[in-house]
């Protein structure tokens, strides 16, 4: 089979790309920049020029596959300009549907988040939810707009498109706020760990695998294939029994998060904070909780992600041999 990836040279994107290429399969990679891309075009991937936001090179990288795994966005805290996050995750995700249309693509498969339900405030919703009310973060909002405004109104009208739904990707090599945050404990940089922030874990292997899980079993409609819920706290918990590194002892609540937030959007146009620790970061990590339910990906597609446990476990491996610890 030939598929299209978009967001290849991504941490999810390019370890999906490379998994299909290794299970016999040939890929289109639609990448910004081919220079990022050196590694696919070595393991055979073709490697096409473009941006999700040009409808142009969406559709030249398309043509000719079988199916599409969209998985770009602009993922990150702290995004200041919000035109560009909905210019690239919502219309950027309406130029790779309407193409899969245009095309007639046989099936497709959309990287949504759980993001989508922002903070369910401790409570664990399935696919059916749908939340309606003010967003935690750009991302989140430009997401759930992506996800309910273009690809449900497209599946709706016929489109055969499965929507998965991860929660928070980690693992070796993750340059996400999550990943920066394993790296400053690493290196003895983190100060403080959030209380009260429950996320769902999902391993980038377990990941990929739902991918390919719902491009092969899915059904048009949406899968959760979050990991399992845990807080920020144990997470460390299990970095500091594999790598004997004692977490920081600072533990800050939610109402002293919320504090700190207010305090660096007044700060934010002089210092300039990493998306951690950028008053919409802060603001995430106030005790907001991203729950959801893979009941579904389990009993349909057979999915079955990792202990955070065991997840730890690969990660503290790889950051271990990454700073020498």
């Amino acid at each position: 089979m030939k598929y299209l990836v978009t967001g290849a040279t991504g941490f999810l994107g390019s370890r999906l790309a490379l998994k299909l290429i290794q299970k016999g399969h040939r890929v289109h990679a639609l990448v910004r920049d081919p220079g990022r891309a050196e590694d696919l075009k070595k393991a055979g991937a073709a490697i096409f020029q473009g941006d999700i936001t040009d409808r142009e090179s969406v559709e030249a990288a398309m043509k000719g596959t079988d199916g599409v795994f969209h998985l770009a966005a602009i993922y990150r805290l702290g995004i200041r300009d919000k035109k560009t996050a909905e210019r690239v995750n919502v219309e950027g995700t309406r130029n790779v549907l309407e193409a899969m249309q245009k095309l007639d693509i046989a099936k497709g498969v959309y990287t949504s988040s759980l993001a989508v339900f922002s903070d369910t405030r401790g409570r664990t919703h399935d696919e059916t939810y749908r939340f309606e009310g003010r967003h935690i973060s750009v991302y989140d909002e430009t997401k759930w707009r992506a996800h309910f405004e273009v690809a449900v109104p497209l599946i709706e009208k016929g489109l055969p498109l499965v929507i998965v739904m991860p929660g928070a990707v980690y693992g070796p090599g993750d340059k996400s706020s999550v990943g920066d945050g394993f790296v400053d404990y690493m290196n003895g940089k983190l100060k403080m760990i959030p209380t009260a922030t429950v996320l769902c874990w999902s391993y980038i292997d377990d990941v990929v695998e739902g991918h390919l899980l719902a491009m092969k079993k899915g059904r048009p409609g949406a899968y959760i294939i979050a990991g399992p819920p845990a807080p920020i706290e144990e997470a460390f918990g299990f970095l500091e029994k594999f790598t004997g590194i004692e977490p920081p002892k600072r533990r800050t609540s939610p109402g002293m998060m919320k504090m700190l937030s207010v305090l660096m959007k007044v700060m934010e146009p002089v210092v300039k904070p990493v998306p951690a620790y950028s008053s919409e970061g802060l603001r995430v990590m106030a005790g907001a909780t991203y729950l959801g339910d893979n009941t579904k990906a389990k009993k349909e597609l057979g999915y079955e992600p990792r202990s955070l446990e065991e997840g730890m476990r690969e990660t503290a491996a790889f950051l271990m041999k990454e700073y020498g610890v």
